[in-house]
């Protein structure tokens, strides 16, 4: 298995970025490599690996919000991360145009060696870690964990203070603790002088959130990786978070990457959705679009599995069209890699074939915006 092939020279991808797109992945791969056992080692077998994103390839317009769906364990997260360089990128490339700013450190620092694409787009994964400062103030990220991704020996105002000091932002401690106290009003946390005494493990875990959206716009970021921010949150708060998200969205100019598992979720505030499973991207299309006519078998069975609000259905239990478990990520099925648990297979298997089972689909556009990867569709 060849884990970073060779790909088109990158000035040709630059040519196929959509108009407006801020970020374009392309064929994004991360791969992580399994321990192997003496016997293996000695009988010299290849090396082994959990393949979490495997080739994707997506774009994200500046301003709007971009979900990615999936169950546990399909790689959104991972995704995210990979974008940020939180992970190294097995292989693939991914186009960023920063703000000018942002740019002129960049040549400052790197010089000649700081390649330039198209309409202002630098690929994120050839820039070396010792430079990628400046691109940290643009890319930001919301963890999931409200608990666990703030230092629990650190005040409100510490935790909002450190970035500041990291990027050099604020000249002395007054003019920081002003943008501190303008983000806490931001993010609803009011008055700000009485949280900014507190520690975390003195707040709720909507108002932990609220610090942690509140550190991640602080330096005035303007795409942020939203890593299934309400999925710990209680119900009640999960509306207010995202309608917070939405507002600062607004008056920030940001793009979001949104990570969620939660199809009602990703209903409520996104713009696009693309649907993955086992490290690759099944299906991409407008929100509803893809809600009210989805086309590939796994994002059919996502939908038939959010609950029914309607009182008179609360007794009856609906079947989702799908079976078996999700294999694993470190042997992933040859040809679809859905085919096992897909119900339309059997439907449709004179039609199809060996296809299924033998030949993995391409993503292809189907309707306008709406790309999916499906012998269904790439057969006709």
């Amino acid at each position: 298995m060849s884990v970073s092939p060779s790909l088109p020279p990158r000035s040709k991808i630059v040519e196929n970025i959509p108009e407006g797109a801020l970020l374009y992945a392309y064929k994004l791969k991360k791969y992580f490599p399994l321990r192997r056992s003496l016997k293996e080692i000695l009988a010299r077998k290849p090396p082994r690996y959990v393949r979490a994103v495997d080739g994707i390839t997506f774009y994200i317009r500046e301003g709007e919000t971009f979900c990615l769906v999936g169950e546990s364990g399909c790689g959104k997260t991972t995704t995210g991360r990979t974008i940020l360089r939180l992970e190294e990128p097995t292989a693939g490339y991914v186009f960023y145009r920063p703000r000018e700013g942002s740019l002129k450190e960049l040549k400052k620092l790197m010089g000649e060696k700081l390649k330039i694409y198209g309409d202002g787009y630098v690929d994120l994964t050839e820039i070396p870690s010792k430079y990628f400062k400046p691109l940290r103030k643009e890319l930001q990220i919301i963890f999931q964990d409200p608990y666990g991704s703030l230092n629990p020996r650190f005040k409100i105002a510490t935790i909002l203070e450190e970035p500041l000091l990291i990027h050099g932002v604020g000249a002395t401690y007054e003019e920081r603790d002003k943008i501190i106290t303008k983000i806490l009003e931001d993010v609803k946390l009011i008055p700000p002088e009485d949280f900014k005494k507190r520690y975390p493990h003195m707040l709720s875990g909507g108002q932990r959130q609220r610090v942690g959206i509140a550190r991640a716009i602080i330096l005035g970021p303007q795409f942020i990786v939203a890593d299934e921010p309400v999925s710990m949150l209680d119900v009640s708060i999960r509306a207010e978070i995202l309608e917070l998200m939405m507002e600062l969205q607004r008056k920030y100019k940001l793009t979001y990457l949104f990570i969620t598992h939660d199809l009602a979720v990703a209903r409520y505030i996104c713009d696009r959705i693309a649907v993955m499973y086992l490290g690759a991207i099944v299906e991409i299309a407008k929100t509803d679009e893809l809600i009210g006519n989805p086309l590939h078998p796994y994002t059919k069975a996502l939908l038939a599995a959010v609950p029914d609000p309607d009182p008179e259905n609360r007794h009856k239990i609906r079947e989702v069209p799908i079976k078996g478990e999700v294999p694993s990520a470190a042997a992933i099925p040859p040809g679809c890699r859905f085919h096992p648990r897909c119900v339309a297979l059997d439907q449709y298997r004179e039609e199809l074939g060996e296809l299924c089972t033998k030949e993995e689909p391409e993503l292809i556009e189907v309707k306008p915006d709406h790309w999916v990867s499906c012998w269904l569709y790439s057969k006709k």
